[in-house]
């Protein structure tokens, strides 16, 4: 691999990274769809479970970014045995951790459900789909990890095959089991759970071939493992940043009335569809770098850094014109409440602004991860949260300032991060070469053996 990757290289990367990303969101409006037709109890039900479901699992993304960080290294460095070994150590330990959600969301499942359901009837129902699909969190688990090991080596187009594989089995199965079609049982709401743990087991069972055929070794190995927890608890102390961030603007939103909290819920999820279209570029981004500094061209991963950058704030950009053009036609597309409406008016213009701004984060971020920075990132997050997104929130709730407060407050978020993320790259202290990566806390870059690395003060070496 060159250190300027060609376009269609990089497309390549990014494409069926955004069908992976895209294809799970998908399914799920799809079940809610099928779950839909029955009642809205059923509904309900769904609703609650999924939630339980996806907090006790979605914490965990380090088993994917982390393990395309440390895979992308040694495939740089021509390692594709270890690149490959690194995914064999995330399946072990999605399924350890997989095992022990299972345990304890047994546990303690029908008092979390009767806590956010808040009513018998649809805690039931929660609990009935629940105690069936958290069957399905090792699985899931795995699937992460192997995406990590993939898009490690520069594969993402068997994972999205992967993916799509199990996905088509839930999709066919789950109105078939829903509303007993075909001659299947009518299940009801647990026949949702039962789609949706068949497909996951197919995907899982795929990951864990394609390792079983890759020629690595399948014993476990402790000390890869407990590198890999350490960049993942950088990593879920970063995503629990956002969720204590979104959780509350939701929660303040709530406050300002039901035309105040639905508009935030529209925005919001065209802010996620933006956020996941450029996550596709960041994905790539972690790859690229990440095997540029494995192979220690250094230069290389910094031109990319720039590249990749320069791509995603374009796009971005783009996307900015599109919503900023379609604000008096696509939020009707979505509500004919004129109340609603006028709320959405009030925090589009915070989304159509900040989308460039997000597009320099999200590149950074990845390249960043590439690298193994997590812990500069998870002090970075943690940061501009604190300092700017949740005062904003809570301040908004004690002034009244409804909507505008909220995204006020996303703005000064996402512009405190791209300062932190462009202060970052541009010291260049991330920039190391080599193919192992060793990270220290408090933020401190990461080193790498026998790394390539320039000069470099004596502050900065390993160890100091």
């Amino acid at each position: 691999m060159g250190d300027r990757p060609s376009a269609r290289r990089i497309l390549g990367l990014a494409l069926p990274a955004l069908g992976v990303l895209a294809a799970e969101p998908l399914y799920l409006l799809f079940d809610i769809a099928v779950v839909g037709h029955l009642t809205a109890l059923a509904l309900a039900g769904l609703a609650v479970g999924g939630l339980i479901l996806a907090q006790a699992s979605t914490q965990l993304t380090f088993l994917s970014y982390g393990t395309t960080a440390r895979a992308a290294r040694l495939h740089g460095a021509g390692d594709e045995r270890g690149a490959v070994a690194e995914g064999v150590q995330a399946t072990w330990l999605a399924a350890g951790i997989g095992v022990a959600i299972v345990a304890v969301v047994q546990v303690v499942a029908r008092p979390v459900t009767t806590v956010i359901a808040g009513g018998d009837d649809i805690a039931e129902a929660a609990l009935s789909w629940l105690r069936v699909a958290v069957f399905g969190a090792p699985l899931i688990l795995i699937a992460m990890a192997g995406n990590g090991w993939m898009r490690g080596v520069q594969n993402t187009l068997r994972p999205l095959r992967l993916v799509l594989a199990g996905l088509a089995l839930s999709a066919i199965l789950c109105p078939m089991l829903v509303h007993g079609l075909a001659g299947a049982p009518r299940l009801e709401l647990v026949g949702s759970a039962v789609a949706n743990l068949a497909g996951q087991l197919v995907t899982a069972v795929c990951f864990v071939v394609a390792l079983a055929r890759s020629g690595a070794p399948l014993r476990p190995q402790p000390s890869v493992m407990r590198a890999q927890l350490v960049l993942g608890r950088d990593l879920i102390l970063r995503s629990l940043a956002f969720q204590a961030c979104f959780l509350s603007a939701a929660a303040v939103a709530s406050r300002f009335g039901a035309a105040a909290v639905a508009a935030h819920q529209v925005v919001l999820q065209l802010w996620n569809l933006v956020a996941l279209t450029l996550d596709s570029l960041a994905i790539a981004a972690q790859t690229l770098v990440g095997a540029a500094l494995g192979a220690g061209r250094v230069s290389g991963a910094r031109g990319l850094s720039r590249r990749l950058t320069g791509w995603s704030t374009v796009f971005a950009s783009l996307l900015a014109v599109v919503f900023a053009l379609g604000h008096s036609v696509i939020p009707g597309l979505f509500t004919s409440d004129v109340a609603v409406q006028d709320q959405i008016a009030v925090a589009w213009w915070f989304f159509v602004a900040i989308m460039p701004v997000a597009g320099v984060v999200f590149a950074l971020d990845g390249v960043l991860l590439g690298a193994g920075d997590a812990a500069f990132l998870r002090n970075a997050t943690l940061g501009c949260a604190a300092v700017g997104f949740l005062p904003l929130i809570w301040l908004s709730l004690v002034f009244d300032w409804g909507l505008a407060g909220i995204w006020t407050g996303l703005t000064v978020f996402m512009v405190l991060r791209m300062l932190a993320v462009v202060w970052r790259t541009s010291s260049g202290r991330w920039a190391v070469g080599g193919a192992d990566i060793q990270l220290r806390t408090g933020g401190d870059r990461p080193s790498a053996a026998g790394a390539e690395t320039g000069s470099r003060s004596d502050d900065d070496q390993v160890g100091r």
